[in-house]
């Protein structure tokens, strides 16, 4: 695991930090590894159920090094997209824990999560259009899915920065918290999370994202498909038992 990425596990919550804050956490080529590496490393793991994903030194992430991307380092890995995980976020759940700026790529990173918590001093937007780019990391495709649409266009039109208060009024952000308290607000969500059964969440995630574009006639087959398993799950008949036994359950992943 490359420096630039760090990665701390609690309990069953990894925390994965992108650890560039003199470049404020820009993505290079490097960055982008290391996270894929990450993820794909504890998506695997039984014993994590959860991710935060944030940044060292204040500040989220200010979108891709546009100093690499001039030479040639482009952080984008095969399969997984910008940042190691825009085009395939992992199968568990992934919480974004923001302080100061989640611009261009790094507001891509926050939008390719599950959950976002963000300081009450955070910043959002998509810039790209004032420097000749494109928000072509996910960003002005899940956008507007996430918000209203006039809302989305203004925020992917206009390239300005947006306080996380806003956002949060929009939907888009869970929790707003004082500054320098997202990490500590995102693990507590986390932590949550984690303590439910790592079938049931890892088949939740996928059916809420994946049934946004299934018919009325398939959609209950295909739900049945993913969600199936998981009923005839070890982990199904220990929350069960205990619940019945008024005990916290043990959960394997199996």
């Amino acid at each position: 695991m490359s420096d630039e990425v760090l990665v701390e596990e609690s309990g069953n919550v990894a925390v994965i930090t992108i650890n560039r804050p003199k470049a404020r956490n820009a993505i290079n080529g490097a960055v982008a590894r290391g996270i894929a590496e990450a993820l794909d490393t504890l998506d695997a793991r039984p014993d994590i159920s959860a991710f935060v994903l944030t940044g060292a030194g204040g500040t989220f992430c200010a979108g891709m090094d546009l100093k690499g991307f001039l030479a040639g380092d482009f952080p984008v890995v095969e399969g997984r997209g910008f940042g190691g995980v825009t085009e395939a976020p992992p199968k568990k759940p992934l919480i974004a824990a923001v302080e100061g700026y989640a611009l261009a790529g790094g507001f891509e990173l926050a939008l390719a999560c599950d959950l976002v918590v963000a300081s009450s001093e955070a910043a959002f937007g998509l810039p790209e259009p004032k420097r000749g780019l494109v928000a072509g990391a996910g960003g002005i495709m899940r956008l507007p899915r996430r918000i209203p649409y006039h809302v989305a266009m203004e925020i992917a039109l206009t390239g300005d920065h947006y306080p996380a208060s806003r956002l949060y009024e929009l939907g888009l952000v869970n929790r707003v918290t004082q500054p320098g308290a997202a990490l500590e607000s995102a693990l507590e969500l986390a932590g949550k999370i984690a303590g439910n059964a790592p079938l049931a969440l890892a088949a939740t995630k996928r059916v809420i994202i994946e049934s946004q574009d299934w018919s009325l006639e398939e959609m209950f087959a295909k739900q049945s498909a993913i969600v199936g398993p998981v009923f005839g799950s070890k982990d199904a008949m220990e929350g069960a038992a205990a619940f019945a036994e008024k005990r916290r359950p043990q959960w394997k992943g199996e």
